[in-house]
């Protein structure tokens, strides 16, 4: 795949998708093949050069050290002190859970955030990862580290014969969505097992449109 044959599919999928009143979100379907994804799931997480224009909900729990810094830069903070009041109430463990992309924590207390959110937030794959840098020393920079967050994405297959992600939205240039696509197809080359090899096909598609196939 190269950057002709993904410029030629935007283009049909732009010129064929009927305009709605919302920039719709583009995501790219990459179709698996000669790979059992139930005995050998497909997981891991991808940073965009570009931003995917789609603002994403950070919080963190933190120490004393990095308190201050992430509250200019997170949408939640959860200090030490806060986590008896969540304990007592799972529920609301639950509602925060759903309602966050993603978990940033400082390693210092890692373990005693694990012992209080671990079980929710595991079972929802929410769980700070260090893949993603989000389980911090306690002199971090957390504006650099949601900045990654805002372009950073998860691809997933364990039990489906396919990828899909969002790469961008509409209203980005096609320059801008099709070096997203690029980075994104050469890191789920490198993560699979045979490569190109255990790709049947890659597509496109927006929000409300039919897939169309890059060829």
């Amino acid at each position: 795949m190269d950057k002709e044959q993904v410029l030629k599919a935007l283009t049909e999928l732009r010129a064929e998708t009927k305009k709605r009143n919302f920039s719709q979100s583009v995501d790219l379907i990459i179709n698996l093949k000669n790979i059992n994804t139930k005995s050998s799931p497909v997981n891991f997480f991808a940073v965009l050069p570009k931003p995917k224009g789609k603002a994403v909900k950070v919080a963190a729990f933190l120490g004393q050290e990095l308190t201050e810094q992430g509250k200019e830069v997170c949408d939640l903070v959860i200090t030490e002190a806060e986590f008896a009041e969540y304990k007592a109430d799972p529920k609301k463990i639950k509602k925060m859970a759903e309602s966050y992309d993603f978990f940033i924590a400082q390693a210092t207390i890692m373990g005693k955030m694990a012992g209080t959110f671990g079980k929710i937030l595991g079972m929802k794959g929410k769980m700070p990862n260090p893949k993603t840098g989000a389980v911090v020393p306690p002199n971090a920079n957390l504006k650099q580290l949601r900045d990654k967050l805002e372009r950073t994405v998860k691809l997933s297959a364990k039990k489906a014969t396919n990828l899909q992600v969002v790469v961008g939205k509409e209203d980005m240039s096609d320059a801008d969505l099709i070096e997203n696509i690029m980075a994104v197809h050469k890191m789920t080359l490198h993560e699979l097992p045979n490569h190109e090899q255990n790709v049947k096909k890659v597509q496109l598609k927006l929000t409300m449109s039919k897939p169309v196939t890059v060829n």
